[in-house]
């Protein structure tokens, strides 16, 4: 079938074009910005249709967690009305929409992982349009899936794991957070679940996918440096308001996978051995 990619230059979108070369049975429409605009209704609707999209993965958002504090307007069109626009053009010629959305639409005030049955609650500009996209999605298209995950990597583009590996080889000491608790996700490991939702179906709803595994930013941290074979850098854990953001961040968010891990009958790694990987290909 024909299948969209908006957002094809960030993280999870390469990794959707590294990962077709494996999934060749379909044909893809790998676009970002340049190619196609999704907060322009009318030029979504015609690309839709003229290239007969069966499915269309929504890879694109607007990310800058601490920017979003005062771009409201544009996080809002980029996190909230795009992917209504892409919902009605999906549901007007019967196609599945795939949703990336995010941990930030919690609180982070729970202790135990959160599942997709609790209400969301969030607390920040990026959370609250992030939320506002999952609702208008569900409710414009009838064939919708929305995917939350949280802590995002990959070989592409600037993210944690590179941010780490790079301060790590240019400071003696570095101060990271250790009181924020979660699931980093390798980009390449969503992926393969997205293709594991595409060819065998989309089933409506909301899910979560993280790598398996919790830990702090400190020890994400601490094992970037070690599978990077940074020994001359001394980390010291920081708790949150000794590191203040603009935006607040959650401070408890793993999130529960069985429900995706039994629909979809797929394995989720261990992080630290996605991590080992994804350090293994970058060059550094």
């Amino acid at each position: 079938m024909n299948v969209l990619i908006t957002g094809a230059n960030g993280q999870l979108g390469n990794e959707m074009r590294t990962l077709s070369a494996e999934n060749p049975q379909h044909t893809y429409f790998f676009t970002d910005v340049q190619e196609l605009d999704i907060c322009d209704e009318e030029a979504v609707r015609t690309f839709v249709v003229d290239n007969r999209i069966a499915c269309i993965v929504n890879c694109a958002a607007y990310t800058a967690v601490d920017k979003a504090e005062d771009n409201e307007e544009l996080c809002d069109l980029l996190n909230h009305i795009a992917p209504g626009y892409l919902a009605k053009a999906a549901e007007a010629v019967g196609a599945s929409l795939i949703q990336v959305s995010t941990d930030y639409v919690f609180d982070g005030t729970a202790h135990t992982p959160y599942t997709e049955q609790v209400a969301p609650c969030p607390n920040s500009v990026y959370g609250r349009t992030k939320l506002a996209g999952e609702e208008a999605v569900l409710q414009h298209c009838s064939r919708a899936m929305v995917i939350r995950t949280a802590w995002l990597y990959s070989i592409y583009g600037n993210n944690f794991v590179k941010t780490m590996i790079r301060l790590g080889r240019e400071r003696e000491t570095l101060g990271v957070v250790f009181d924020q608790i979660g699931t980093p996700t390798y980009a390449n490991d969503l992926a393969r679940a997205i293709y594991a939702a595409i060819n065998q179906g989309v089933v409506p709803g909301i899910y979560h996918f993280s790598n398996e595994g919790v830990c702090s930013w400190y020890d994400f941290t601490k094992s970037i440096h070690r599978l990077a074979g940074i020994t001359t850098c001394k980390v010291s854990p920081l708790h949150t308001d000794e590191y203040p953001a603009k935006a607040p961040r959650p401070a408890y968010s793993v999130l529960d996978k069985t429900k995706i891990k039994k629909t979809f009958n797929i394995n989720i790694p261990h992080w630290e051995e996605s991590l080992q990987k994804c350090i293994g290909m970058l060059d550094f």
